[in-house]
C-alpha cells in the first residue's frame, strides 16, 4: 500500500515506464506494490522497497537483483510461452479456450488474494474516491469501476488466449509487442472523455497530445505489423485473418485497461494487488456465467477431464508462470530502468519465437526477421521519445569520455 504523499508520483512514474517496457503478457499492468520510505529531510527522493510477494528484494545487491529479475523474466515467460503454445496449437482446443480462460483467473484470483495476505492487506479497508464515485453510491459505484476493469482484462486475455489457435505463435507474439498502438488510440479517447485539455498543433483533433516521436514510433511498428502478417500470409497455408482480428481485439482491451487503470489510481487510494484481486474475482464470475449460458461448461469440463495432464496440469503452470512474470519484470523496471527492461524483455521475446520454430514445427522466412525488427526499432523509438532528456545526457557523457567531443553539448539528437 502506498502511504505517503509522494507514493501517488512514484507509482505514476513507474507507470509510465511500464507502458513502454512491458507489452501485453496477459496479466495487467502494477502488480508489484511498492512501499514508500522516507530518507532524511536532506534527502528529495523516497527510497521505493520493491516487494514481490512479501519478499523484499531491494535488500539485495543491484548486480543481484538483475540477475534474479532476468533468470526470473526468462524462466517464467520461456515456460509461459512454450506451454501455452503446446496447450492452444491443437485445433480441438478452441471451443473450449474461454474455459481455460476461465481457469486462469481462477489461478490469479487465487495468487493475488495470497499476495495481499502475505503483505497483510485488508479488503475491507475504505477507500477514498474523488470524482468518479458519488459519495451517495460509493458500494456501487466502486462495483462498477471494478466491473469495467474485470471486463476489460476478461477480453484482453481470453482474446489473446483464442488467437493462438489461428495464429502462428510468432506473430501472435510480435502483435502483442505494439501495446502502444491502442495505448495511443486508447489515450487520446478516454483521456478526452474524462480529462480534457485545450487542442495543441499535436493533437489538432484529439484529446491527449502525443509528440512527433511517439506517433512516428506507432507508425513504424504498424508498418512492421503488416509487413510480418503479410509475410505469414505468404508462408502459412492454415492462415486465417480472423486470429489477427482476435489478437487486435486483444490489443485494444489492453490499451483501454492501461488507460482506465491510470485513471482509477488518479483517482483512487487503492492497493495494487487489491485492484488485481478483483479484477481477476470479477472476472472470473463474468467468464463464468457466460460459459454457463452459451452450453459449453460441461463440455469444456468434460474435455479437461478427459486431458488432465495437457490442461490442468500445464494450464497452473503457464498461469503461475504468467503472473510471477511480471513480478520480475517489475523488478527490473525499477532497479535498472526502462531501457534495461525494454533491452532484456526484447531479448527474450526473440528466444521465445526462435524457440517457437525449434520446438513446434512450422515454416520460416527471413521476412520475419526485418519485419520484426522494425518493430523493435519501433519499441526502442518509442521509448526514446519518453526518456530524451536522460538520454541525450547519457550520449553526451559517452561521447565526451570517449573524446569524441571535446566539451558537452548543449544538445544531442535533437529530433
Amino acid at each position: 500500500m502506498m502511504r505517503t504523499d509522494n507514493a501517488e508520483t512514484v507509482c505514476h512514474q513507474h507507470q509510465e515506464e511500464l507502458s513502454s517496457a512491458l507489452v501485453s503478457h496477459n496479466v495487467p499492468n502494477c502488480s508489484v506494490t511498492l512501499d514508500i520510505k522516507e530518507h532524511s529531510h536532506h534527502s528529495s527522493r523516497p527510497e521505493v522497497d520493491v516487494l514481490i510477494c512479501g519478499f523484499n528484494l531491494s535488500k539485495l545487491s543491484r548486480n543481484q537483483q538483475f540477475s534474479v529479475s532476468v533468470l526470473g523474466i526468462f524462466v517464467a515467460y520461456l515456460f509461459y510461452g512454450a506451454l501455452q503454445e503446446s496447450i492452444f496449437r491443437n485445433n480441438d482446443i478452441q471451443p473450449h479456450s474461454t474455459f481455460l480462460t476461465l481457469f486462469q483467473f481462477f489461478i490469479y484470483a487465487i495468487l493475488s488474494y495470497s499476495e495481499l495476505w502475505l503483505q497483510k492487506i485488508s479488503l475491507k479497508r475504505y477507500r477514498v474516491v474523488i470524482d468518479i464515485v458519488p459519495s451517495r453510491s460509493f458500494s456501487r459505484g466502486l462495483f462498477r469501476l471494478y466491473f469495467l476493469l474485470a471486463l476489460l482484462t476478461v477480453g484482453t486475455i481470453a482474446f489473446s488466449n483464442a488467437s493462438i489457435t489461428y495464429l502462428n505463435y510468432p506473430t501472435q507474439v510480435i502483435f502483442k509487442s505494439c501495446k502502444m498502438i491502442p495505448v495511443l488510440i486508447g489515450g487520446v479517447l478516454l483521456q478526452r472523455k474524462f480529462f480534457p485539455r485545450p487542442v495543441n498543433p499535436y493533437s489538432a483533433f484529439l484529446g491527449k497530445s502525443y509528440s512527433a516521436l511517439e506517433v512516428t514510433a506507432v507508425l513504424v511498428m504498424t508498418v512492421g505489423l503488416i509487413s510480418f502478417t503479410l509475410v505469414d500470409v505468404s508462408v502459412q497455408p492454415s492462415f486465417t485473418f480472423f486470429g489477427v482480428v482476435l489478437v487486435s481485439l486483444a490489443l485494444c482491451c489492453d490499451g483501454a485497461l492501461g488507460n482506465y487503470q491510470e485513471l482509477v489510481m488518479r483517482k483512487m487510494r487503492c492497493c495494487n494487488t487489491e485492484l488485481l484481486f478483483y479484477s481477476y474475482t470479477i472476472g472470473f464470475v463474468v467468464l463464468l456465467c457466460g460459459i454457463i449460458m452459451s452450453g459449453q461448461f460441461l463440455s469444456s469440463v468434460r474435455y479437461f477431464v478427459e486431458h488432465p495432464g495437457k490442461m490442468f496440469g500445464h494450464g497452473v503452470v503457464f498461469s503461475i508462470c504468467g503472473y510471477f512474470g511480471l513480478h520480475f519484470v517489475l523488478c527490473l523496471v525499477q532497479s535498472h530502468g526502462a531501457l534495461t527492461a525494454v533491452t532484456v524483455t526484447t531479448f527474450r521475446k526473440a528466444v521465445t519465437m526462435i524457440l517457437s520454430f525449434i520446438l513446434f514445427d512450422k515454416p520460416f522466412a527471413m521476412g520475419y526477421v526485418w519485419s520484426a525488427l522494425l518493430v523493435v526499432f519501433g519499441l526502442y523509438l518509442n521509448l526514446y521519445s519518453k526518456h530524451r532528456q536522460s538520454w541525450d545526457n547519457y550520449v553526451r557523457q559517452q561521447l565526451y569520455r570517449f573524446g569524441i567531443i571535446k566539451c558537452p553539448l548543449p544538445a544531442v539528437l535533437p529530433l
